[in-house]
């Protein structure tokens, strides 16, 4: 029977459903916001080793759109700036044998695909590395040389703060009455329209992929001011239109992208003449969206490749990785997260954690731990390889999470690594902790209460610390045992990170949970009366501890 000091915490303290993980209009946090920018150089290589040369298409339409600037007599120099693996490079010197190119991006992966390339001549292409908001391009190419630069989408994965810099650096090797032809995406495109819908959000008009590059989209007015603060007139400047379908998939796309040609004045005043900028609305009309009936436009080509036309408008892609482990002689393969995408996911139970790994290498080596009790894991994620191991031994095994989408993960990988009869043990619930639905839900099938409860990395939030330990004391079974690793309890497995060991204990002690043991990583125990160090025969689980900051702590209740 509880005692009344019990009751009272329980009406003092009621179970508290909270918001664990930000609202989707949170956007993008300042820590975040601080690494996209620091490791910018780091995604776009990612990018190009995973997608090589076949992300773009080749801009074979150069030629088509812009031919007055590429052709003429003597030979032109021109700059292709973020030349990723050569997609615009190649198809200019095929068309324009006399050209010579100046090639460059700050990922060294995609001036390598560059060199690579089969039509790769030093003759007519320079490529090099350079970061244009911090790199001089005076290094590489003699001041006022060029007659063209191409930036076709690669404005738009720059900060908008330090555009001008991009700018500013490009103006040093231009010609006076040289050329910037350009091509970005769009205010309204549809993949900015799928961003707004997610936690992505940097600033106005900048977002962050999946991937973790990023995307600036430009309206005329913003392009055109940036522009002419720093003496580039726009002479042409269309916004453009054009549906994109993928039958095979059912996916019709708006894509919306601005198109302009700046000229580069030298301080003359100049003023293009009405009758070029109205020519350059090319597509549909200035600041009219397309309309879902209208006709596509089909003599426009569009730059990417089907592969990414899929990713940037959410068709499904594979977004997940597997990890083999080896575990008491069994081995597991799981789902989870890709790691190039666990940064802007903001479900942590999509991913494995290292406290996961030591807390199931424990179980496997420890089967008495759980054998032949009823087992709870809170916030099991997609993994679930805790519960995976200890079904083998427990009488009831419970695997819980409040993320759907981890639940879903999770089914999956139960599914492809259990058999009967275990298969058939383990059960697989949802919990949000204080949700008293998903409590109830939980002691209905459960009546006696859990005799062991796990939770691996569950104390990262300090807002979630009170729902933890409230949802622990309803499910933990309330029998009692003479001997002390007989009695119920609670065990965590994790790393401290935004809640420390005294706000920990303070939480657990006010619902009833005393700390009988605890273990960290290199830390001196008294091994002949610790119950945790038993567990590790001759500190045989190196390979399971990736961080000494792990620590396990062991409470029952009072």
């Amino acid at each position: 029977m509880e005692s009344n000091t019990e009751n009272n915490v329980k009406q003092q303290q009621p179970a508290q459903r909270i918001q664990i993980y930000p609202p989707t209009t949170s956007g993008v946090s300042p820590f975040w916001i601080a690494k996209y920018e620091r490791d910018a150089k780091k995604y776009w290589d990612q990018f190009y080793r995973r997608h090589q040369d076949k992300f773009f298409k080749d801009r074979h339409y150069l030629d088509k759109e812009w031919d007055q600037y590429f052709s003429g007599s003597g030979r032109k120099v021109i700059l292709e700036v973020g030349c990723g693996a050569g997609n615009a490079v190649f198809p200019l010197i095929a068309t324009y044998p006399d050209v010579f190119v100046y090639a460059c991006d700050f990922s060294q992966r995609a001036v390598n695909l560059v060199k690579a390339h089969k039509e790769f001549n030093e003759t007519h292409v320079s490529a090099f590395v350079c970061d244009l908001t911090s790199d001089d391009l005076g290094k590489h190419i003699s001041p006022a040389s060029v007659d063209v630069v191409t930036m076709i989408f690669v404005l738009s994965a720059v900060s908008p703060e330090k555009m001008p810099l991009v700018l500013q650096n490009i103006k040093k090797v231009l010609k006076p009455n040289g050329y910037v032809l350009f091509r970005d995406y769009a205010v309204g495109d549809l993949a900015q329209e799928r961003f707004s819908t997610k936690d992505q959000q940097i600033s106005e008009n900048f977002y962050v992929r999946g991937d973790g590059t990023r995307a600036f989209y430009f309206s005329k007015e913003f392009l055109t001011s940036l522009f002419k603060e720093q003496g580039l007139d726009a002479e042409e400047l269309g916004l453009c239109c054009k549906q994109v379908e993928n039958r095979a998939r059912e996916l019709v796309m708006n894509r919306r992208w601005v198109q302009a040609v700046f000229r580069y004045s030298d301080g003359v005043n100049y003023a293009p003449s009405s009758e070029a900028l109205s020519k350059s609305d090319l597509c549909c009309q200035e600041n009219i969206k397309p309309k879902a009936d209208a006709e596509p436009i089909k003599d426009f080509v569009v730059d990417m490749s089907e592969g990414m036309a899929v990713e940037m408008f959410g068709a499904p892609t594979n977004d997940t990785e597997v990890i083999e482990i080896e575990l008491g002689g069994c081995d597991i393969k799981i789902k989870v997260l890709s790691k190039e995408y666990q940064h802007t996911c903001k479900s942590t139970g999509l991913m494995l954690w290292e406290s996961a790994r030591l807390m199931a290498a424990i179980l496997a080596r420890n089967p008495s731990i759980v054998a032949g009790k009823r087992v709870l894991e809170l916030g099991a994620g997609c993994g679930g390889i805790c519960s995976m191991v200890a079904v083998r031994s427990a009488s009831i095994m419970v695997a819980t999470d409040g993320d759907r989408k981890a639940l879903e993960l999770l089914n999956q990988n139960i599914t492809s690594n259990l058999r009967p009869p275990y298969l058939a043990k383990l059960v697989m619930k949802k919990l949000e902790w204080g949700n008293r639905v998903d409590i109830d839900a939980i002691k209905a099938m459960n009546n006696e209460g859990f005799e062991v409860i796990i939770g691996t990395d569950v104390t990262y939030i300090p807002d979630a610390i009170l729902p933890l330990f409230s949802t622990a004391r309803e499910l933990i079974s309330s029998n009692k045992s003479a001997e002390k690793d007989q009695a119920p309890a609670l065990i965590l497995c994790h790393i401290f990170r935004r809640v420390d060991e005294p706000s920990l204990l303070s939480v657990a002690s006010r619902y009833g949970f005393r700390l009988v043991d605890k273990w960290a990583k290199g830390s001196p125990t008294n091994e002949s009366q610790s119950l945790i160090s038993s567990w590790f025969p001759e500190n045989n689980f190196e390979e399971h501890i990736p961080t000494s900051a792990l620590n396990i702590m062991y409470f029952q209740l009072d």
